[in-house]
């Protein structure tokens, strides 16, 4: 599984978060890596320099073999809120996507 991660220009310190949030993603769903071939993170701010709730996004892309891909997104406070939600949100998704074509 391939993990690609992207930041727009207001997220500080994209390189550290990138090395940390790829570990908490393999982590996490690591039960459908055989199923996954790869993972895109785009982590922005979408406020850019002003601050307010909910103005981290965290969008994640997954390419799964032999079906179409499945997209999410969460809105937080923080870049860890945001992705943590994300991936419970991809999680969920997954399971549905996956338990279907198991029934099949």
């Amino acid at each position: 599984m391939i993990i690609q991660f992207n930041t727009d220009n207001h997220v500080k310190g994209s390189e550290t978060k990138a090395g940390a949030f790829t570990e908490q993603i393999k982590k996490e769903l690591s039960r459908f890596s055989s199923h996954l071939t790869r993972i895109e993170v785009h982590l922005s701010d979408e406020d850019g320099a002003a601050s307010g709730p909910n103005t981290k996004r965290c969008k994640l892309e997954a390419r799964i073999e032999g079906k179409k891909p499945i997209a999410v997104s969460e809105d937080a406070g923080s870049e860890g809120q945001a992705l943590t939600g994300a991936i419970n949100k991809l999680k969920s998704a997954l399971d549905t996507t996956i338990g279907k074509s198991r029934e099949h």
